[in-house]
Parts: C-alpha cells; sequence; structure tokens
C-alpha cells in the first residue's frame, strides 16, 4: 500500500486524518481507492475523470503531471502528496 499525504484542506473529508494507505498499481488507482472510502472527496480530486487541475499530485517529490500523470504506476514504499493549489495575492 501507499502512503498519501492528506492536506489540512481535506482532511475534514477524510476523517482528519493526516496520512493514509491505499492500494493501487497507478496514482490514478490509489486517488481513486480514497475516493471510493471517502466520496465527498472525488469533486476536490478529479474533474470530468481527470485529476482537477488544482490539485497536484507529488510522487516521492516529483510532479506526476511531468511523469506519466494518473498512470504513473506506484509501489508499496512510495508516498503520494497531495496539494491543492493556492491563489490569491494582492
Amino acid at each position: 500500500m501507499a502512503t498519501v499525504k492528506i492536506p489540512p484542506v481535506l482532511r475534514a473529508s477524510m476523517g482528519g486524518e493526516r496520512e493514509l494507505s491505499a492500494d493501487g498499481g497507478n496514482v490514478g488507482d490509489v486517488l481513486r481507492a480514497l475516493v471510493d472510502a471517502h466520496p465527498q472527496t472525488e469533486a476536490q480530486l478529479f474533474s470530468n475523470g481527470e485529476l482537477n487541475r488544482y490539485v497536484n499530485v507529488y510522487l516521492n517529490d516529483e510532479d506526476v503531471r511531468v511523469l506519466d500523470g494518473l498512470d504513473t504506476p506506484v509501489g508499496d514504499s512510495d508516498t503520494l502528496v497531495i496539494l491543492p493549489a493556492m491563489a490569491g495575492g494582492i
């Protein structure tokens, strides 16, 4: 099982957990396993079946968008970090 680090903005939807484990052969499978367990997060993570453009996902510190996106392979010892994009400024 891969480890998934949960950002503060999603923790309430995931039972307050900072970190969860999820099965999957690739990034998409792991994220969908989280959505299956916590359906209220689907709209935050996905848009039309693709990763929401305002959500950044890192596999072992590498942005999955520069890898194979949701098809990026994931191993049991890997760590995924979900980081929603922040907007704002002056």
